[in-house]
């Protein structure tokens, strides 16, 4: 495409909407067409999102000014509503930042590709329209995808992650309020998160594909990152743990307990399963390394890691420890960025062909 790419953003006076603002002013590549809302229209857009005072003339109106691409903001549900009240050409693409279609792809004759990019980067690059994932979503299966491709889940998933207070949306609540969420921790929906389907659905999905290749986890272990491609860890002959990964192919049990915490963003993940038998330290963490080797956002780390390191950016960070038989993984990411609004704009690169981090070297905070 030798013009800049027109895009509207429906449902923009959220926290993620305002940050798909903040990056999408600024990718070089990219004209906003078109804001719409339900609640604000003749606004400005930084009237609503006032660190964007001096950025952007944009007001939010109905029209969509036909757009390449919609990002659909909008509350879990409401994306359907979306697509059948509006008269969007077949031509246009969509990201769909909600729930409405990370189960359920096929709708009003589109389908929409689970947009995890470390996952399916070659699927996305052929995709029409995108259903991004879940933040919680996007944190564990950063943790458990390279074990879920080298066929080295044997058991069940245990996680306990943390997000702030962003995740709950802009609107306020109970669990919302400063006296509430202020020096506090607290758990929600346990064992019940709505992220835990797409989880299990995607791992499963991966993990099939590495049953039908009928390749031993470290003979040859596959990159969905570089579209393919083959590395072999060179430490061990260890083609023989695979085949000691008997769990049932058609479920996998993941035991998730969600926490509300005192912060604004980020998302901290502490995920731990059974290791293999005869699995090192060394052998784990070069599974890990090897497939993140393409990845230009999401890395191992040999050191503990911390949610500061990542908070701002698209960034995700891993650090694999085992211990008394169990593997550890702990995975970091903004719930706003590389949760949600980071990773759109990655699924929108890849889709146009641009280079996968456009527009998305972010600033980190740092503290």
């Amino acid at each position: 495409m030798n013009r800049k790419i027109r895009v509207a953003i429906a449902g923009g006076t959220g926290y993620t909407g305002g940050e798909l603002f903040r990056i999408l002013l600024n990718h070089p590549d990219v004209e906003i067409v078109a804001a719409t809302t339900t609640s604000s229209e003749g606004t400005p857009v930084a009237s609503v999102h006032r660190d964007l005072i001096g950025e952007t003339d944009l007001c939010f109106g109905k029209e969509l000014n036909d757009p390449d691409v919609i990002f659909l903001c909008l509350g879990h549900g409401i994306s359907r509503q979306f697509v059948d009240s509006h008269d969007i050409s077949p031509e246009c693409r969509i990201i769909d930042l909600g729930n409405d279609f990370r189960l359920d792809g096929d709708y009003a004759g589109r389908h929409f590709v689970y947009g995890l990019c470390e996952s399916a980067k070659e699927d996305i690059r052929k995709a029409h329209d995108i259903a991004n994932p879940g933040c919680f979503a996007t944190a564990i299966q950063l943790a458990t995808l390279p074990l879920a491709a080298a066929g080295l889940i044997n058991d069940e998933i245990h996680v306990t992650a943390i997000t702030g207070s962003t995740g709950a949306g802009k609107k306020p609540g109970e669990t919302t309020h400063f006296s509430y969420r202020s020096d506090n921790i607290s758990i929600y929906k346990l064992f019940t998160h709505q992220h835990l389907a797409e989880i299990k659905q995607n791992l499963m999905k991966v993990m099939q594909s590495f049953e039908t290749t009928k390749t031993p986890a470290f003979a040859t272990l596959r990159h969905p990152l570089a579209g393919g491609g083959t590395s072999s860890p060179s430490s061990n002959d260890l083609h023989h743990h695979s085949a000691d990964c008997s769990i049932e192919r058609e479920d996998i049990k993941v035991n998730f307990v969600p926490l509300r915490g005192d912060f604004a963003r980020g998302i901290f993940a502490s995920v731990y399963t059974r290791a293999v038998e005869g699995m090192s330290l060394e052998d784990y963490r070069k599974v890990f390394e090897d497939y993140y080797a393409e990845s230009p956002f999401v890395f191992h780390s040999a050191e503990g890691i911390s949610m500061k390191e990542v908070v701002n950016t698209n960034k995700g960070l891993v650090h694999v420890e085992l211990h008394d038989g169990y593997v550890h993984i702990a995975s970091a990411i903004d719930n706003l960025v590389k949760g949600a609004a980071g990773q759109a704009v990655q699924n929108m690169n890849l889709m146009f062909g641009l280079p996968e981090d456009s527009g998305l070297r972010l600033k980190p905070s740092a503290f």
